[in-house]
């Protein structure tokens, strides 16, 4: 089965097609694509939703492997707050 990986970078998305048998995981997909190199410390999900490594792909599934946040949202949120006023 053909599926894409996504790495969302702040400069841009590096992405690769691989092709995997069936019944590959999240974690098959990523060690494919060679743009996650420390597997167990990633985010991941397929089209916006989060997954854990050993979910099974279906074809033409896109993995995605997401960046850490810069700032905890709820940090933001104060400090966007402590601006206005």
């Amino acid at each position: 089965m053909k599926v894409e990986v996504v790495h969302a970078q702040p400069q841009g998305a590096e992405v690769a097609s691989v092709e995997l048998p069936a019944g590959a995981t999240v974690r098959d997909a990523l060690a494919a694509s060679g743009l996650a190199p420390n597997l167990e410390k990633q985010a991941c999900g397929i089209f916006g939703k989060r997954v854990a490594l050993e979910h099974p792909l279906a074809e033409g599934d896109r993995v995605e492997i997401y960046r850490a946040l810069a700032i905890d949202p709820k940090e933001a949120r104060r400090r966007r707050a402590k601006k206005k006023t």
